[in-house]
């Protein structure tokens, strides 16, 4: 059997990212001195002409990206999600937010998956941060297909975008002739009637693995895959809870502040069940190759059955 492909959701927006300024003339990409990383050199070497590299000046790009949204462009302002939610997180609120400025924000290099960088580049919080901000859109796309769509949707969405993405190739596991990609509707990957598997992003493809895991000691997951993050598809969530009654999340992110944090305050209103969070659990990440430190923080889909095994 042929092995499932694997794209670094970084890729998907680099990729997309050309796709929509072959379209649209007034997308316009910014990026801070890593446009080699963060992927958006592919747009820079299609489209030089519309790209801007404002230096390691994260804080200034993101009033250049405010500046220019009020001159008709839709820019994309582009660098690690550390830098982009974590240094720059004054002038996203104050330049971008307060004045709800149709600016687009791709945060790439997010999560315990940048891996050897450490914990200075492994942003954890970023997802907390940019849900405080009133009126910012938070996506966490899980895959490619899911990626790029996302990509296409924040451009049409008028109004700030928050877009994460990671640095480690994942599996694509959307059909991209099928897929549909609506910006605060989470998708039923796998039906199940024992517990609810809520994920984001890098571990989606692991809990889907770890449901089958699950179903071989008798336990039927239902998974979900929440891309965005803000605004929550509530109404998914409170069905889910209603029809299991059990609820895990599974995000690479601190538990504090993120998806976990958005589903229990759903169903603490709406429907309270017993909600268990997986994550990064108020620790700072070391450095280590991707994948071991996955599996070191059960992010992995063995970490994910054992911590709901565990649970149950």
């Amino acid at each position: 059997m042929s092995e499932v492909k694997k794209i670094a959701t970084r890729d998907s927006y680099g990729n997309a990212l050309v796709e929509l300024g072959k379209e649209h003339e007034n997308l316009i990409v910014l990026d801070a001195d890593l446009a080699a990383a963060t992927k958006t050199g592919i747009f820079k070497k299609a489209f030089p002409e519309r790209h801007v590299d404002c230096g390691i000046a994260e804080c200034n790009m993101a009033g250049i990206a405010a500046g220019m949204s009020t001159c008709g462009y839709v820019p994309f302002m582009s660098s690690f999600a550390m830098f982009a939610a974590g240094r720059a997180f004054e002038q996203v609120r104050n330049s971008i937010g307060y004045p709800h400025l149709n600016v687009k924000i791709g945060a790439t290099h997010a999560g315990i998956s940048v891996g050897e960088d450490g914990a200075t580049h492994q942003c954890n919080e970023d997802l907390a941060l940019m849900r405080e901000i009133p009126g910012m859109v938070v996506i966490n796309p899980c895959d490619d297909v899911e990626a790029r769509a996302a990509v296409k949707a924040a451009y049409e969405y008028v109004g700030p975008v928050y877009m994460r993405f990671g640095r480690l190739a994942v599996p694509v596991i959307n059909d991209e002739i099928t897929y549909k990609f609506e910006i605060g509707k989470g998708v039923e990957l796998r039906p199940g009637k024992d517990i609810t598997i809520i994920a984001t992003g890098l571990p989606v493809s692991e809990s889907l693995e770890a449901a089958k895991f699950l179903a071989e000691d008798g336990i039927d997951a239902q998974v979900i895959n929440i891309h965005t993050i803000k605004p929550l598809d509530e109404e998914l969530v409170v069905k889910a809870a209603q029809a299991t009654g059990r609820v895990f999340t599974v995000e690479e992110h601190s538990i504090i502040g993120g998806l976990g944090s958005a589903v229990m305050e759903c169903l603490a209103e709406k429907n309270p069940v017993k909600v268990t969070r997986i994550g990064v659990r108020d620790t700072f990440g070391e450095s280590g190759p991707a994948k071991d430190l996955l599996h070191k923080y059960e992010l992995d889909a063995e970490g994910i059955y054992k911590q709901i095994k565990a649970a149950l």
